[in-house]
C-alpha cells in the first residue's frame, strides 16, 4: 500500500482489495482498533465454573487472566506483575488459591488485590499496596455467561455494542437448557492455519460454500442417514442470513427443520431423551416459546470481530499476523438436558470440528491456506462479495436478510470493519486501575 492509514477505499460496495488480507500494516492497526479499543470476546463463564478456575486470554497482544474469584466473581485481570512486568500465570489453564510473580515473590489474590510483598521494610512510608493491584481491562461486561471486555474506557456499553438482536440470539442460545445454563466444561479443540483471520470470519457464517467444500460431508451424511443436507445450502433454500447490525449477522435457520434438516444437534430423533429435553424447555419456556428454541437449534451467530456460534460450539478468534490465525473452538452442553442430548450434540461437534473431523479440518482449514496463496496474485486485487446484493429484503424492524448462500454476511462484516479501521489510529486506551 502506498499509504498504509488510507484503508476506506479498500472496501467497496460489492468487493473487497486483497491488501485486508496480506498487508502487515493493516493487520497491525486491526490489533491497534478492533482489538484493543473496542469489545472483544474473552470466553463463557461456564469454562471457569469453581473458584480458582482460570483461563489465559489475550486482549490484542495484552495477556488477561479470565478467572473466578474467592467470592465467585469472575473477572479478567492483566497478566502482569505491577512491580517489574513479569507474568504472574505460566499456565493455560488451572485452578488456584492466587498468583505469585516469580521473579520477586509478589503474591496476589484472585481478585488482583497485591496480598504480600517480600521484604517489604526495605520500602518507604510512602509504599502503598493498595496503588499496586493487577490491572484490569477498562470494561469487563457479560450477558447470558458470554463475557467480553475492552481496553476504552470511552467505549459504548456492551448492551449497545452487542444490539437488541444479538442480545436476543444469545438468549436463544442460552435458553436451549431446560435451567438456562451452558456447560461448556467439555474441553477446547485448538488450530492453526496459515491465512489471514478474517477468511475464517467470512466462512463461519457463509452457506455459499457447504455444497462444494463439504461435499464428501453431505454423502456421507446422506448415505448414513438419508438425509440430503446439500439441498439446504442451495439458491433455493430457504433458510436465511440477517444482518443484526454493528457487523454482528446470523443464521435464520429456523426453515431449516421444515426443510428436513433432522441431523441438526437435539434433533436427531424422537426417541425418549428429545421428548424428555422438548418437554422441559416447555416447562420452563412454554410451548411456542420452546418450539422457537428448538427451530433454531443449529443457528450459525457472528458477533464483530472475534466471535462466532455454530450450532453446538462457540469458537474465539486469535490473530497472530496477517498470515495466522489460532482459533478455540469450544463445544456447548446444555445443563438440565438429558445425558444423550448432550452426548448427541458433543458427538456432532466431534465429528465435523474435531481433530479427526471430516468437515472443519478437512475441509475449511485448507480452502483457507489456498486463499491465502491465491489472494497474493495481484494482477486482479479484487475479491467479489456481490452475489444476492440486488435482492436483499429490508424488513419493518429495520433489520436487512438475504438468501442463505448470498453474500449479505460479507457486506455486513466488511462494513462494519470499514466503518472501524478508518478511526484516527492511536496508541491503545489505558487499563483501568
Amino acid at each position: 500500500m502506498s499509504n498504509a492509514l488510507d484503508v476506506s477505499w479498500l472496501i467497496q460496495k460489492d468487493r473487497i482489495h486483497s491488501d485486508v488480507y496480506l498487508d502487515a500494516d493493516i493487520f497491525e492497526r486491526e490489533i491497534d482498533i478492533l482489538f484493543s479499543r473496542h469489545w472483544i470476546s474473552i470466553g463463557h463463564e461456564g469454562e471457569i465454573p469453581g473458584h480458582g478456575d482460570y483461563r489465559q486470554r489475550l486482549i490484542g497482544r495484552q495477556p488477561v487472566i479470565f478467572l473466578r474469584d474467592d467470592s465467585g466473581t469472575v473477572r479478567v485481570l492483566m497478566n502482569r506483575c505491577t512491580h517489574r512486568g513479569n507474568a504472574v500465570c505460566q499456565n493455560e489453564r488451572g485452578n488456584s488459591k492466587g498468583f505469585t510473580c516469580s521473579y520477586h515473590g509478589w503474591r496476589f489474590r484472585l481478585n488482583g488485590e497485591l496480598a504480600t510483598v517480600p521484604f517489604p521494610d526495605r520500602y518507604g512510608g510512602d509504599f502503598d499496596k493498595s496503588a499496586l493491584h493487577l490491572r484490569q481491562p477498562a470494561q469487563v461486561a457479560s450477558h447470558r455467561g458470554f463475557v467480553f471486555a475492552t481496553l476504552n474506557p470511552d467505549e459504548v456499553p456492551l448492551t449497545e455494542w452487542l444490539g437488541p438482536r444479538v442480545l436476543a440470539e444469545l438468549d436463544d442460545i442460552a435458553d436451549l437448557s431446560p435451567l438456562g445454563e451452558l456447560l461448556v466444561n467439555a474441553g477446547v479443540h485448538r488450530l492453526k492455519f496459515r491465512a489471514n483471520w478474517k477468511l475464517m470470519i467470512e466462512n463461519a457464517i457463509d452457506g455459499y460454500h457447504a455444497g462444494s467444500v463439504h461435499r464428501s460431508y453431505n454423502e456421507s451424511i446422506a448415505a448414513r442417514t438419508g438425509v440430503n443436507l446439500a439441498s439446504l445450502a442451495t439458491s433455493s433454500a430457504p433458510a436465511r442470513i440477517v444482518d443484526l447490525g454493528n457487523g454482528h449477522c446470523a443464521w435464520d435457520s429456523r426453515a431449516l427443520l421444515a426443510a428436513g434438516a433432522k441431523s441438526l444437534p437435539t434433533m436427531q430423533s424422537k426417541g425418549d431423551a428429545a421428548r424428555a429435553y422438548e418437554a422441559a424447555l416447555i416447562e420452563r419456556h412454554g410451548k411456542d416459546r420452546a418450539a422457537h428454541l428448538l427451530s433454531k437449534s443449529g443457528s450459525h451467530l457472528y458477533i464483530f470481530p472475534n466471535f462466532s456460534y455454530v450450532g453446538s460450539h462457540f469458537r474465539l478468534f486469535q490473530p497472530v499476523s496477517a498470515s495466522e490465525t489460532r482459533v478455540q473452538l469450544f463445544p456447548i452442553l446444555l445443563k438440565g438436558a438429558p445425558p444423550d442430548i448432550n452426548a448427541r450434540r458433543l458427538r456432532m461437534h466431534e465429528g465435523f470440528y474435531g481433530p479427526a473431523g471430516i468437515g472443519g479440518q478437512s475441509d475449511d482449514i485448507e480452502i483457507f491456506e489456498r486463499n491465502q496463496l491465491g489472494l497474493a496474485a495481484r494482477t486482479d486485487p479484487w475479491s467479489i462479495i456481490s452475489r444476492g446484493i440486488h435482492l436483499e429484503t429490508r424488513h419493518d424492524d429495520g433489520t436487512v436478510s438475504g438468501q442463505i448462500t448470498d453474500e449479505l454476511s460479507n457486506r455486513t462484516l466488511w462494513k462494519r470493519w470499514r466503518d472501524l479501521m478508518t478511526q484516527p489510529s492511536e496508541e491503545s486506551a489505558p487499563c483501568a486501575r
